[in-house]
């Protein structure tokens, strides 16, 4: 007696497997879809800055072009292109776009992890070197088209309650004997820069971005962390997606 034989059946975990990878391009996608809103936001912000504000925190005149405006800029076009990549790839679960977006997010993470390194490496010479070339930058702080800059100094030395690069007297070759900007004053008034006996703050700028760094390590690597973790991610759940469809084509094709 022949007893006809029923589809094969499929184990539960199986079934787990493939709806894990099935679901992959919308968790892609959705997680994409919400890096290009940031990297739109971040690009306006940039655009604005430049627009409003010039060459807005241009303190190197080594490198007129990196100012916090082009910066900002440019992270935002990197977010907004590499999320757009992504969930192209996945919505259209094509493969060369998702090792396109795989090699971009890569090329990312080893520019990051080379420029860690050397910052580490060579952190006294850049330093140094980042120290004479704030104080040269002081030179165009009154100059015709660097308001940006001026700005900026005033913000962050009104914010951070220092004055000039290193010290106060930074500022002597560029105002004059005994003249700083209104802002390095303890008690903020017009003028209160020229007059001599105005308490000054009396830090430089630049041991206090180092202090407020060195109080602020574990927030900034947890955040950096997390942008790891994000890439990471990113890279396995692409490279799954385009095995995934590697396989159901060679299944298709058979």
């Amino acid at each position: 007696m022949l007893v006809e034989a029923g589809p094969p059946k499929q184990s539960k975990g199986g079934d787990g497997g493939l709806g894990c990878i099935s679901q992959s391009p919308d968790i892609l996608c959705s997680r994409h879809l919400v890096q290009q809103l940031c990297g739109c936001g971040l690009l306006g912000v940039g655009i604005w800055l430049s627009v409003s504000q010039g060459n807005f925190a241009t303190f190197s005149p080594s490198f007129p072009s990196l100012s916090a405006a082009n910066l900002v800029i440019a992270i935002g076009t990197i977010i907004m292109v590499t999320g757009f990549l992504g969930c192209l790839g996945a919505i259209k679960e094509n493969k060369c776009l998702l090792l396109s977006f795989f090699v971009v997010l890569l090329i990312i993470l080893l520019a990051e992890l080379i420029l860690l390194i050397l910052f580490f490496v060579y952190m006294d010479k850049v330093s140094e070197n980042a120290k004479k070339d704030l104080k040269e930058g002081l030179l165009l702080y009154n100059t015709e088209n660097n308001v940006g800059l001026k700005n900026a100094w005033n913000i962050i030395q009104a914010e951070m309650r220092c004055c000039g690069v290193t010290d106060y007297t930074d500022w002597y070759p560029v105002l004059g004997e005994n003249t700083v900007p209104d802002r390095c004053c303890m008690e903020n008034s017009q003028g209160c820069g020229r007059n001599s006996t105005t308490p000054l703050w009396k830090t430089g700028c630049y041991d206090k971005v180092k202090i407020w760094f060195d109080d602020n390590k574990h927030v900034l690597g947890t955040v950096g962390m997390c942008i790891l973790v994000m890439q990471i991610l990113g890279m396995a759940f692409s490279m799954t997606l385009c095995q995934h469809i590697h396989r159901t084509g060679k299944k298709y094709a058979a």
